[in-house]
Order: C-alpha cells, then sequence, then structure tokens
C-alpha cells in the first residue's frame, strides 16, 4: 500500500508544552543545560533544545524540541555523527530530520563532540559524551543576528559549513580514542559519509533518503517494543513539503473506511496505565505533521485524512475517544481509577486534540 501526502505550511496549537527555564546567554553551556530551555540577553529570548545522538528514536528528540516550538526563535543543537565505540552504535545525521527542523521554523546548529569518557559499565564503549561548547555559542550568537528563515539557515548551514563540522568531528573522535584507549568505528565510515553528501545539498538528500528507504523498510517488518497494534500496522507513508523535501515514514497504524484513511501513532505502556508524558509528546510531533497533511493519495486514490493519538495499555479497561461526552470521558477514567495528574495530563491533550483536530484515543492493548 502506497500513501502519499504534501505538506505547505504548519498550523498547530501547542497545548502540552513544558515551562521552560531561562538562561542568560553568555552563561549559556550546552552541556550542562536542561534538553530545552530559554536563553535570553537584553535584546532577544529565544528557546534552544539539544539531541543526544543524531537518530530520531534516542531519548525522546522530538519531546524537546516540542517543548521549544511555542517561542518565535528556535534552535536545536544535533550532533552529526556520534559514536559510541567499535562495539556499539555510530549513528549519522539524515536529511530528513533537517528538513522537519526547517519544517518547524527550528533553526539546526549541526554540532559535534570533542570530549568523552570511558562507559563505566562497557570498557569497550565511550560515555559522557560533550559538546565544543565555544562553538555552539558562537553558532547562537551568528543565529541571533540573522534575520532570515530557519530554512535558509539549515540549508546555507549544510551548504558551507557541513564539511567542517565532519572535518572536526574526525579529529575530535580521533583525540577521544587516543585520550580513552576505546577503539572507535574506522574512520574511512565518517570520509565516506562526507564524500557521499557532498558539497550539493542535493547529493546530501538522496544519500539519506536511500537509507531512510533502507530504514523505512526495516521498520515495515518490525513492531517496536512500545507499540502495541491492532488494525494494518507499519504501512508506509511517503511526504512531499514545500521545502523540496521528502519524508519516507511509517505509520504505527491506519484504519481505511470509505473515502478516509485514519493515519494513527501508537503509545503503548506495559507497566502503567497510560504512556508517559515524554512518549505522549513524542506522538504529537506526528500529529503536528499528519494534521497539516494535504492531498492525501492511497495507491493513487484521493482520500480524506483523519490524524489518531492512540494512547494503549495493558492495564486499561475499554475504550474512549476525545470525541466521546464529557460524562462519558469521566465515567472511563473513573472505570480506570486514573490518579489526578494522570487525569490533567490525559484532558490536556484532549484540548490540544480538539484545537487542532485529531482524535485521542485510549484503550486496552496487550
Amino acid at each position: 500500500m502506497e500513501i502519499t501526502g504534501k505538506i505547505t505550511g504548519i498550523k498547530y496549537k501547542l497545548i502540552l508544552s513544558d515551562e521552560l527555564k531561562e538562561i542568560e546567554l553568555n552563561k549559556f553551556d550546552i552541556n550542562t543545560a536542561p534538553p530545552t530551555c530559554l536563553l535570553k540577553n537584553e535584546k532577544n529570548i529565544f528557546a534552544i533544545s539539544k539531541w543526544v545522538s543524531p537518530k530520531r528514536t534516542r531519548s525522546y528528540p522530538f519531546e524537546r524540541v516540542y517543548n521549544s516550538l511555542k517561542i518565535n526563535k528556535k534552535i536545536t543543537v544535533i550532533p552529526i555523527i556520534k559514536d559510541e565505540g567499535a562495539k556499539g552504535d555510530r549513528d549519522f545525521i539524515q536529511w530528513d530530520t533537517v528538513s522537519l527542523m526547517s519544517l518547524l521554523d527550528v533553526f539546526v546548529i549541526f554540532a559535534y563532540y570533542e570530549k568523552a569518557d570511558v562507559n563505566p559499565k562497557n570498557k569497550n564503549k565511550i560515555s559522557n559524551q560533550k559538546f565544543d561548547n565555544k562553538y555552539v555559542n558562537s553558532k547562537v550568537k551568528e543565529i541571533e543576528q540573522y534575520h532570515s528563515s530557519a530554512l535558509h539557515w539549515n540549508l546555507n548551514e549544510l551548504k558551507t559549513n557541513l564539511h567542517f563540522v565532519i572535518d572536526k568531528t574526525k579529529t575530535s573522535y580521533n583525540s577521544i580514542e587516543k585520550q580513552t584507549k576505546v577503539k572507535l568505528h574506522k574512520f574511512s565510515g565518517i570520509d565516506s559519509f562526507k564524500e557521499k553528501i557532498g558539497k550539493d545539498v542535493s547529493l546530501f538528500m538522496d544519500f539519506s533518503r536511500g537509507k531512510a528507504k533502507m530504514a523505512q523498510a526495516r521498520e515495515f517488518l518490525t513492531t517496536q517494543p512500545k507499540e502495541s497494534l491492532s488494525s494494518l500496522s507499519k504501512s508506509k507513508i511517503s511526504i512531499l513539503n514545500y521545502l523540496g523535501g521528502q519524508y519516507f515514514l511509517t505509520v504505527d497504524e491506519i484504519e481505511i473506511s470509505n473515502n478516509k484513511i485514519s493515519l494513527i501513532e501508537g503509545k503503548h505502556s506495559k507497566d502503567n496505565l497510560i504512556p508517559s508524558k515524554s512518549d505522549i509528546k513524542d506522538g504529537l510531533i506526528k500529529m503536528i505533521l499528519y494534521c497539516n497533511l494535504k492531498n492525501i493519495s492511497v495507491n493513487g486514490k484521493r482520500m480524506r485524512c483523519e490524524p489518531v493519538l492512540c494512547l494503549t495499555s495493558t492495564k486499561l479497561k475499554g475504550s474512549v475517544t476525545s470525541k466521546n461526552n464529557l460524562n462519558e470521558i469521566k465515567k472511563y477514567f473513573e472505570k480506570n481509577k486514573l490518579s489526578p495528574l494522570q487525569i490533567a495530563l490525559i484532558n490536556e491533550v484532549i484540548k490540544e486534540s480538539k484545537a487542532n483536530k485529531f482524535t485521542l484515543k485510549l484503550k486496552y492493548s496487550k
């Protein structure tokens, strides 16, 4: 099944975002700062978040970005490469990550790690990797003076600065390997990455899309541990956007009825009544995308789209959706003995669903 759609712009009302700590710009250290915070000086205030890996499935980076989206000027710091050791993972940044950040009007600082320690739990790996804070702060100050869009910044950084950051990454990991005496992946892999993306953004796009398609194909055959699905699952979707970019995503679950397709993002908990707030926010990033999809086609047939955030648990009884009336929802909470904090969280998600016209569903699932 082939699902396609377009995104021509983003309109979305955030309700679940956190209050952010304020830090004076001249005191900012990316390595000790919270995952998302506010930077301010006498003239400006903007939000900044950080990723702990270029891979999107690690440590809820979407939650961190989500929490920054209410602020007019938003920055996220992403390591272009993270090597945990020859016997661990090595991840590279992908075009679709950059494209998604641009779509959300988030300025990306392509960063690198300059220090690390031997992993205390595994002497063949490194941990506690630290960004080059001086470099990150220099880019923050550049963005402060930058008056064009995040899209223009991100594309320009790819064209003019990515090779420099790749070279710094290679130099830093060479130094880290000597200092920790932990064997890292062969540096030829970094050279290959640099060569394949070239100086042309389109080459980076093509290289990343090829890897994303392979990852999409792999994910299509698997079910993640935190997903518990019941209908047609792991359907592929390709999204074109106005940036000339293209996402190759996997929809957790779909339901088709008449001329309507429900695109369902699933978050599951085995041990608690509802998934965590972090899991829910991670899912809400997908809702931002799905709520702004236009021209949806399934195998070439045009359909209406219904975005659905489905929260499941082995401990829930029955099901309820944001389309139910207040009394029905209240009875569901009572039947499942949700705590006041859990009720408050779900009510906030319901508000966000109604404000943005997606459906929230809670139900039992193994």
